[in-house]
């Protein structure tokens, strides 16, 4: 054999190889893209899922912290309303007709006046516009007197000198353990749902 002709074996053989190289490089330039591809999209899916959880989530906080506000709206309102409901009762009593102020006045009297014992020296506290009917009342109990005028509604505070007894029995008093006791019920009359 010639030496040109190894020479050309040996350059046919080169191309060969060399064209069987390129060839492997392309298909392995084209597997890597393939998959760079394929990483590129699985993260930007990925991060599309966290960016979705993510706007989710803040939807969440808002909509939770929208509910809370509306809730302690709802709440002050319901308390603003028992206030308005309260203040009225309480002007109610205040302004009572002299004939219903006289009648729980002297049940309310009558109650206390079970608590003490016939020789005591009692007391009796109320507020000043029913002076005058305490008075009145007062001249059915023995050893009974009207004492210095107390801030109240109405009702009376009946106190022993002796025993160191003493019973609230003003309207004050009596709206606080009846609204305290009552407080759902009213709530629920007025805020049904």
């Amino acid at each position: 054999m010639s030496l040109e002709q190894v020479r050309d074996d040996i350059e046919k053989e080169a191309r060969t190889r060399a064209d069987e190289i390129r060839a492997d490089a392309e298909e392995r330039a084209e597997e890597i893209i393939a998959e760079a591809e394929a990483d590129a999209e699985e993260i930007r899916a990925s991060r599309a899922d966290e960016v979705d959880r993510e706007i989710s989530q803040r939807r969440e906080q808002a909509l939770s912290g929208a509910k809370l506000e509306a809730k302690q709206q709802r709440l002050e309102a319901r308390r603003d309303v028992l206030g308005d409901v309260r203040d009225e009762i309480e002007a109610a009593l205040v302004d009572l007709s002299s004939d219903k102020r006289k009648a729980l006045t002297e049940s309310l009297i009558e109650a206390a006046a079970s608590e003490f014992e016939d020789d005591d020296a009692v007391v009796v506290h109320g507020r000043a516009d029913d002076k005058e009917l305490l008075e009145a009342l007062l001249e059915d109990y023995e050893g009974f007197s009207v004492g210095e005028t107390h801030e109240c509604l109405g009702g009376v505070i009946v106190e022993s000198e002796t025993s160191r007894v003493r019973v609230n029995n003003t309207f004050d008093s009596v709206l606080e353990s009846v609204w305290d006791d009552e407080l759902k019920e009213v709530s629920g009359l007025l805020f049904e749902q």
